[in-house]
């Protein structure tokens, strides 16, 4: 017994003295890096982190980041980038640990870095031991990770703030939760720094290659204020620096029949604000038009956000709602009643070529299809087909076609038998009825 308990005691103090060895060395390459900038928030912080980084780089400061987003990625101060290899493909902050060594290896004047925790703990702990920032961004609070965050916006709000730099600065661009924000940074002896959108002319925004908002881009003119860096090269860093692969975009493709297919990738956002707002944002400047059809790819593990997706289609007002992915109909019993007559379920693992086919089928037109939801799963799937179809310049794109909604007949049971079985087998011109909610 004894043996043993001294075996234990070995083990355990030879675990404590590698643990205080790898902190030790964990800080010594932290603090090569003079500013440490961590970016928090529900929405955009992937964005944010690339145009920080870019608005840096323009100033001439050396300068790192890491995205975690769709695609987590290592950006190096050329502005080159690179997957970060996850093991067994499952995320970890204990990553932080490698992606600071890697940056203090090019001695950066900056690290612009993506928090990637959701528990409040987790988020505390990735601030306060993995990265120390000197300056914090609280892009936003929304409806987000309400399990692990609220269960209210003021609690996300309060956990949000638990990355906020202590005796630092903390960049915002926060409105509704603002007083909530500055409590909290007064607890911490943090400097809170509101940033107005409306300081972001339209004629820059013009010049991005892809859609963001006003509200990241101010937020990243703040920060590289806060470095040194003016604005004029400021954003021209921001226009060079390339987007992340989760962003808002809009593609047209050329598809088999003569059909061309508008796609507006919503996947990035997965909140209900944040999914209305882009949809909202893309219709003003004319990148899409209606009628428009949505597409929801729902997840076994986000039944929630399906839902709320759902619930979201009458603010939408679509012409047509597709359900892909699975479970369908957690989505499809938060829609209201008005529109039930304008889902086809999709629902299942279909084949990329036939989900597109399917549905161009209930389409005349151009289909001008909004992707919300999540991306994983077949959303991915959907994405990686229409990428493989021919991408049509703006200057060939076809003016939009107005069209009545359509009045639909009833489903039918055998819907999702044809769907899985026999869907498409005699090609594009011999589809099946698809099956339609009563």
């Amino acid at each position: 017994m004894t043996y043993l308990y001294c075996v234990l005691m070995v083990g355990a103090l030879t675990m404590l003295g590698a643990g205080i060895m790898e902190q030790r060395t964990h800080l010594r390459y932290l603090y090569r890096i003079e500013h440490r900038v961590l970016v928090n928030g529900i929405r955009g912080k992937s964005s944010i982190t690339r145009l920080c980084a870019g608005a840096l780089r323009g100033g001439g400061l050396v300068t790192a980041a890491k995205t975690t987003g769709t695609a987590a990625r290592f950006i190096h101060p050329d502005g080159s980038e690179e997957p970060v290899y996850r093991k067994f493909g499952i995320a970890n902050i204990v990553e932080q640990i490698g992606i600071v060594r890697r940056s203090a290896a090019y001695r950066p004047d900056a690290l612009v870095i993506e928090c990637m925790a959701v528990m409040p703990d987790l988020q505390e702990i990735n601030q306060s031991k993995l990265i120390k920032s000197t300056i914090g961004v609280l892009c936003n609070v929304r409806e987000d990770h309400l399990a692990e965050m609220g269960p209210t916006l003021d609690d996300v709000a309060r956990s949000l703030c638990r990355s906020m730099p202590v005796g630092g600065i903390c960049v915002t661009a926060e409105r509704d939760r603002l007083h909530i924000l500055q409590q909290e940074a007064d607890k911490r002896n943090c400097e809170l720094i509101a940033v107005d959108p409306e300081t972001i002319t339209d004629e820059e925004m013009a010049r991005f290659g892809w859609v963001t908002f006003k509200e990241n881009v101010a937020i990243a003119l703040a920060v590289a204020e806060l470095l040194g860096v003016n604005r004029a090269l400021a954003m021209a860093g921001m226009w060079a620096a390339p987007p992340d692969p989760g962003v808002l975009t809009v593609r047209t493709y050329a598809a088999p029949g003569d059909r061309v297919v508008k796609l507006a990738n919503v996947f990035a956002a997965n909140d209900p604000e944040s999914t209305l707002m882009n949809i909202e944002r893309l219709l003003d400047q004319g990148a899409i038009a209606r009628p428009l059809q949505v597409v929801i790819n729902c997840r076994p593990d986000r039944v929630e956000r399906n839902q709320q997706m759902g619930a979201l289609v009458e603010r939408i007002e679509p012409d047509r709602v597709f359900l892909i992915g699975e479970p369908t109909r957690s989505a499809q019993a938060a829609i209201p009643e008005s529109y039930q007559d304008r889902v086809t379920d999709l629902g299942g693992t279909l084949p990329g070529d036939q989900l597109v086919a399917a549905m161009l089928a209930e389409v005349t037109g151009t289909a001008v299809l909004v992707a919300i939801g999540n991306i994983h799963g077949q959303g991915e799937v959907l994405l990686h087909e229409l990428e493989s179809l021919p991408e049509l310049p703006a200057d060939q794109e076809p003016p939009p076609e107005p069209q009545e909604p359509r009045v639909l007949p009833p489903r039918t049971a055998s819907r999702r038998q044809v769907v899985r079985g026999q869907l498409f087998a005699a090609q594009q011109d011999a589809l099946p009825e698809p099956r339609r909610s009563s």
